[in-house]
């Protein structure tokens, strides 16, 4: 665990060196976008989630429920999400990021002592992995903004493939699936509670991520023009965006065979691999692309029951995958301590699983629900296809 909370952070600097290397860890040079928190409230942030469940011993996520005071006499006015709506984080009168880097070492030296300290039981472990697990979702938050703002990042920083499966389909014969994880004292996202039953009648699904070439040929042909592939919503979303290709793709070259599709990483312009799983994709462009191939999304059920049948060819964790699913409540849902992790969010986003390259493989895991509203094409997600 001390291992684990040290890479962590030592992940979260240099991320957020990144765009300080940039100018851009005064949160009034950061573009106020949905999608991004300023760095420096990320930075402030991250170790003050730590300090509020680990040394000051909050009971939960609730502005009343922390015994300890805090290290800095405004940290809670201005690193509790709660009380700072979105907006207004990028007008506060933050600490230099000299000061706040000092705050994130101090925090972490007490957590660490506290840790060496710990009896191990689950119950005493569990802020611990509360705090790791919210350190490495907003590193990958982190990254994925600093895709956003056209920013380099250093090697080594995100988890790359190597190479891509081959393209087929996998037949799986249904049954019950236990989905979910069984409350028995370790960690787990309150979201991912009570484990349940679930039936799942048989089905087809690829057992690869729809690929660069494959989403290109749905471009090719006309898929962002013809509304018919789109839902109400999607063509409300399309209207609003004003676009003809994936989010950062650029077409380059002359007509026919000569053009040549090319995109934004990272700040670097760069081709289209072609077997590379197509990124940055919101649902409703999932959803034209499946109708467009006459074919479906899975539902979340169908792709835990894939993920865990232990088939050789079925590959997952390079990119976060659309489901079909609604982000709802399991049943007997009852918030965690982190209250407003999941129930805010419940009917208005959709669910994604697997993990992306940019996943820490400590957080990755086939019953991990990760969820995002609809029209999100910022995060390292895209898609895999079912037959009907």
């Amino acid at each position: 665990m001390a291992e684990a909370l040290l890479h962590a952070r030592a992940h979260t600097l240099a991320l957020f060196d990144c765009a300080a290397a940039a100018g851009l860890d005064a949160a009034i040079r950061v573009p106020q976008l949905r999608s991004l928190n300023p760095p420096l409230w990320e930075l402030g942030r991250t170790a003050w989630f730590a300090e509020w469940f680990v040394l000051r011993e909050a009971a939960s996520s609730h502005p009343a429920d922390a015994e300890a005071n805090a290290l800095l006499s405004k940290g809670d006015d201005w690193f509790d999400a709660n009380t700072v709506p979105h907006g207004a984080r990028w007008n506060l009168d933050l600490p230099g990021a000299g000061a706040l880097k000092t705050y994130c070492h101090e925090v972490l030296d007490r957590v660490l002592d506290r840790l060496s300290r710990c009896g191990g039981s689950d119950a005493e472990l569990y802020p611990y992995r509360l705090a790791l697990a919210h350190e490495d979702m907003q590193g990958e938050a982190m990254l994925s903004a600093l895709q956003t703002l056209g920013l380099a990042v250093p090697p080594g920083v995100a988890r790359d493939e190597p190479s891509w499966p081959q393209q087929s389909e996998i037949g799986f014969p249904g049954g019950t699936l236990q989905m979910g994880s069984a409350d028995d004292g370790g960690f787990v996202f309150d979201n991912e509670l009570q484990a349940h039953a679930c039936r799942v009648a048989p089905f087809r699904m690829d057992a690869a991520l729809v690929s660069n070439a494959q989403f290109a040929d749905f471009v090719e042909d006309g898929g962002y023009q013809r509304r018919q592939f789109w839902s109400a919503a999607g063509n409300a979303w399309l209207m609003r965006q004003e676009r003809s290709a994936p989010c950062y793709w650029q077409r380059e070259g002359g007509g026919g065979s000569g053009r040549v599709w090319r995109t934004m990483r990272f700040g670097h312009l760069c081709t289209l691999a072609g077997p590379e799983p197509v990124r940055h994709i919101s649902l409703y462009e999932a959803q034209a692309y499946c109708a467009w191939a006459e074919r479906r999304l899975p539902t979340e059920a169908e792709w835990e029951y894939a993920a865990l049948s232990g088939h050789a060819a079925f590959s997952w964790g390079q990119l976060w995958e659309w489901t079909s699913t609604p982000f709802e409540a399991y049943p007997g849902f009852q918030p965690g301590p982190w209250r407003e992790y999941s129930a805010p969010h419940f009917a208005a986003s959709q669910v994604l699983r697997g993990a992306s390259f940019a996943t820490p493989s400590r957080l990755g895991s086939a019953k991990f629900r990760n969820f995002q509203l609809p029209g999100t094409d910022h995060v390292f997600a895209g898609l895999r296809t079912c037959a009907w």
